[in-house]
This record gives C-alpha cells, structure tokens and sequence, in this order.
C-alpha cells in the first residue's frame, strides 16, 4: 500500500470527528454513515454533510443498511467509529447500563455484522468507547467487553487496546476514552504483533504505544478467552468484583494480555485558559445574577437523603467541585448536557473579567480540537452545538494513532 492513499469507512460519524484527524494524514473517507435514531431532525448529520459534502454520506440507520445490502458499503481499508456507548456511558450509574444487551450497546452488532458478511473485509479497524466498556456491567465486569473481543477474534482479528486520557499527553480535554485497534490475520502488522514478544508490544513498539508512549513498569497478566458468545455472556467473570481487563492490553488468536500503564509525556500543554475566545462574548453565557446561589449550590459538596424503589432510605453524598473551573489545567470532561442557560453541576463555568459565564460553542470546539465553527450551521442552537462536543472524540487522539498506524502499513 506503499503511499496510497488508505481508504476508510466512518460509522457513527457524528460531526466528522474521526475524519478530521484521518485526514491530516494518508486516509480518504470513502463512505459515511450518521443516524440519530430518536430524533427526527438529523441535525449532526447535517453538519457533516455541510463539512465534508453529501457525496459517499448516509443518513440511515446502520442496521438497515447492512440488513439489505452489504455491498452498499464500499471495500476498505480501515473501518472507524465510536460505537454509541449510551448503555455503558457515565450518564447512566453501572446498576442501570443494559451493556451490549441495551438498545444502543446492540449497534456493537452491525460492525459485527459488517467485517461478517463482507467479502473483503476490512483489514484494520480504530474503534472508540467510554471506558467504562472495560468494566460493564455491573454483575459481571468485563463480559461486554470479552464478547466484543471474541466476536473479533472469531472474524480473524487481533486487537490491541488502551484507555487514552487527551489530557495526558497535552491536549486541552481531560477527556478519558478506549480506543481499539484491530489487524486482520491477513495483514503485515498482524503476523508481527503475533512474532512480537508481547510486553514490547505493549509498552514500547506497538502501533498505540508508538503515538502515546508510555512507562514500564507492571506485570502483564495472562488469560484464555474460553467459550463461544453465548456462553461467554452467560459465564464470564460470573463472581469476579473487579474487571479483568487493565487500561492496557492486546488479544492474539484467544489469548489476552493485559496490564496496567503510566502516560509518559514531557511535550506542551494546553490548558482551558489557552482556548478561551478573545472578543466579546454573547450575553447568554454569562451567568444570571439571580442563578449563583443555585450555581454554587450544586457545585458543593453536599449529602441528600433517598429513599430506593425497595423503600429504603439511604444518604447520598458528592464531594464540591472546583468552582469556577481552574483556567491553569486542562478542562473537565464536556458532557452532552453541557449547553443552555439552567444551573447544573457538570456544566463548565469560568471567571472572566466580565463576570461568570459557561463556555461558547467555538470553545467547546477548542477542547476537542475541531475547527473553529465547524458545528455552527443555521438553525442548530447553541445547546445542541454543545450535545454535539459532548458525543465528541478529542481529534487530536485520532491524529495520532492515525499517523502511527498509516507509518505502520507502508
């Protein structure tokens, strides 16, 4: 593939995240899909296409394609997506995530279905999740997890994973995701991570481990994926309190290893302070004089009582937040929920010289490393410019791994 260009598949391509940083390097999208299924306004997908054109974008659900006609979706090289992870995602507590079982968790299944039924599968893949996908559910930690890494072990692939946190290697978001990296046995890459002695792979000369270095330093643990789907949903980690798998690990032909590592990072970083938009900024960021008690209210620590569907009574407690947030690190997490004017606990909020506000659209954008003004399009609102940063991946990650991995293939 020596300098050709390296043809990639976008699902789940929100507002263009993976290929805006597949892009700096030597990847060409060739087909495209984003598809809200609640909503009758497409509105991310309309982002995309104002971006990036109409041309190769569909705007239908993924099931339905893959259910009618495979060939639909072009050949390719390289298949990228961050899977919708509403089912293990932060937003709902562990006792509540239906995992892979759970409505979204069940698109896992149409990339399943993709590198099953195409004839030319794709031979690498660059998939991200929460990481919380490490530790779901709650009664059987990990299994969501083993069954995804045996479905692509049965399809031919070996996997490396790590939990990447942005902000750990200098970018503006502290941003905490798994990305996961697959090789058909047909591959280069494939038959040398299977020569490779494994602990080299993982700390030093891996594809991940090339674009986020890290420090050596722990044991690696050993295990045997055993069973088929069925039974590893049924079985896996049946009384295990903890997860077997670390932030770190690879599969090769059913055996895993896995570890835990340390970021090893000396270069730049960009803090919240350094993104902040320098002119005047609109009205409605600024918080209401009559909101700040409510404001700091939620920011602080406090202990509520509850009372669970069973009847009984329990405290809840949550420790204070930095309030306002510290322009000298980089920022907190942006969540879906992050726009509009109501108080809420999770929503950044900054000192300036004009007063407390939230943060704007093209701030946001900053924190993932798009393009200023890349969402802003008539008739998307603020608030839904920032769901959209919150679904979003922090580009620069994506950039990275993408370098290393196309350096990889040629």
């Amino acid at each position: 593939m020596k300098n050709q260009k390296i043809k990639v598949v976008e699902l789940f391509a929100g507002v263009g995240g993976f290929r805006l940083g597949l892009e700096k390097n030597n990847y060409e999208i060739v087909w495209s899909n984003q598809w809200e299924p609640s909503t009758k306004m497409q509105h991310a997908s309309k982002v995309y296409e104002a971006r990036f054109g109409t041309k190769n974008h569909s705007n239908e659900d993924i099931n339905e394609v893959v259910t009618r006609d495979i060939d639909e979706i072009p050949d390719h090289d390289l298949l990228v997506g961050g899977f919708p992870c509403q089912d293990y995602s932060v937003a709902t507590t562990l006792y509540n995530s239906k995992g892979l079982k759970g409505k979204k968790g069940v698109l896992w299944w149409s990339i399943h279905q993709i590198l099953e039924k195409k004839k030319n599968k794709p031979k690498y893949l660059l998939l991200e999740n929460v990481d919380r996908l490490l530790k779901s559910p709650a009664k059987q930690r990990g299994r969501d997890f083993a069954v995804m890494l045996q479905s692509l072990n049965q399809l031919g692939y070996a996997v490396e994973w790590r939990v990447i946190n942005a902000a750990e290697y200098g970018m503006p978001q502290r941003r905490r995701r798994i990305f996961i990296l697959g090789y058909h046995k047909s591959t280069a890459i494939y038959k040398e991570l299977k020569k490779s002695q494994k602990s080299h792979w993982l700390f030093s000369q891996g594809t991940i481990a090339t674009a986020f270095p890290v420090n050596e330093n722990n044991a690696i643990e050993e295990m045997e994926l055993k069973g088929n789907l069925v039974e590893i949903t049924n079985n896996f980690n049946k009384n295990g309190k903890l997860s077997p798998f670390h932030n770190t690990g690879l599969l090769i032909d059913g055996k895993i290893f896995t570890t835990k590592t340390v970021p090893s990072y000396e270069g730049p970083k960009t803090n919240l302070g350094d993104i902040l938009e320098k002119g005047k900024v609109d009205s409605e960021f600024f918080i209401d004089k009559t909101d700040i008690d409510k404001w700091q209210y939620l920011k602080g620590a406090k202990t509520i009582e509850r009372i669970a569907a069973n009847g009984f009574t329990y405290k809840y407690s949550e420790g204070g937040m930095i309030y306002p947030d510290a322009l000298d690190n980089a920022s907190r997490t942006i969540i879906t929920g992050e726009g509009g004017k109501s108080p809420s606990r999770f929503k950044h909020v900054i000192n300036t010289k004009e007063g407390l506000r939230r943060l704007t659209p093209v701030e946001l954008e900053r924190l993932n490393m798009f393009p200023d003004n890349h969402t802003k399009l008539e008739g998307i609102t603020s608030a839904k410019r920032a769901f959209f940063m919150g679904n979003a991946l922090v580009v620069g990650v994506v950039e990275k791994l993408g370098k290393a991995l196309s350096e990889r293939i040629n």
